[in-house]
């Protein structure tokens, strides 16, 4: 992609995402990702009202007249932003694909973050570690990591979830909040999911097209593998067959679900021919109400 077309792009992502976040996420989410506790700040004078508890027995005793410590909490977190950049994000059947969702979101997420004084973090995964980017604070920082994202190609087509949830818990050693912005069409990731969230703060977006769920109607269908290239035809013709994919897609998402159940892993579905705001809204008041 061309630098001027990139910064094009880059601007109008971070103008539409910082609106969204000013209007809407960013009390949300400062509400419901807290710090990591209370850090003493500083004493003043005690007040009717005041906890006796909060005393500072010290500074009154030097005073003569009772003072309490003030305390405030240790907000700076670090949000970690996991990307599938997979062959299967190529895909989309109304205006937009899934890897063009993902973008969006993560910006979304990002300049919450950075609203909040958090650092942000990404890695970019496909069946292999494609990119790390480390966390750090600031607005250059997250325009890089959009830039990132809309100008990256990777080198692999297929989906290895767990490679990418080993490498977090490998690379970042403080617990942190964790969004896996993905399709989840991989095998064998439950141990590594269930490590990752024990350790962090998962929280699963779950992208997908309504095109995958029901197949259309139209006869004869030739379809593509995006990440094996392999292709079929399937006679969309058929009832059964219809039926029978159907039936196939709702167990696998059901499945899904109950993985991220069992590894206490929240999840937000995120349909790529609707509005992103809404699930990301409920997610937020559903996820206080549990505080």
């Amino acid at each position: 992609m061309e630098s001027t077309e990139l910064l094009k792009k880059v601007r109008k992502i971070e103008i539409r995402t910082k609106g969204l976040v000013n209007q809407i996420f960013s009390g949300e989410y400062h509400s419901v990702f807290k710090g990591r506790g209370m850090a003493f700040s500083e004493v003043r004078e005690y007040q009717i009202g005041d906890d006796v508890r909060s005393i500072d027995w010290n500074v009154s005793a030097r005073f003569n007249h009772p003072y309490v410590k003030i305390f405030e909490e240790e907000r700076e977190l670090t949000v970690m932003i996991l990307v599938d950049v997979s062959g299967s994000e190529d895909f989309g059947t109304v205006e937009r694909m899934k890897k063009d969702i993902a973008v969006e979101l993560s910006a979304v997420l990002a300049f919450s973050a950075i609203q909040n004084n958090d650092k942000v973090g990404m890695i970019l995964f496909s069946d292999i570690i494609e990119k790390f980017i480390p966390p750090k604070k600031g607005r250059k920082h997250i325009l890089r990591l959009v830039r990132e994202l809309l100008d990256f190609r990777p080198v692999h087509r297929g989906t290895n979830l767990a490679e990418g949830l080993r490498y977090l818990t490998a690379a970042i050693k403080k617990r942190c909040i964790v969004f896996v912005i993905s399709d989840f069409l991989s095998e064998q990731y439950e141990n590594a999911l269930r490590i990752a969230a024990r350790k962090h703060d998962v929280i699963a977006m779950r992208l997908f097209d309504p095109r995958e769920r029901d197949l259309p109607p139209v006869g004869l269908l030739r379809v593509v593998d995006a990440e094996s290239g392999e292709a079929a035809c399937v006679d969309t013709g058929d009832r059964r067959v219809l039926e029978s994919y159907r039936r196939w897609w709702k167990e696998r998402q059901e499945t899904s679900s109950r993985l991220f159940r069992r590894c206490k892993v929240d999840q937000i579905e995120i349909r790529i021919d609707q509005s992103y705001v809404q699930p990301l809204v409920g997610f937020f008041r559903q996820r206080e109400k549990r505080w």
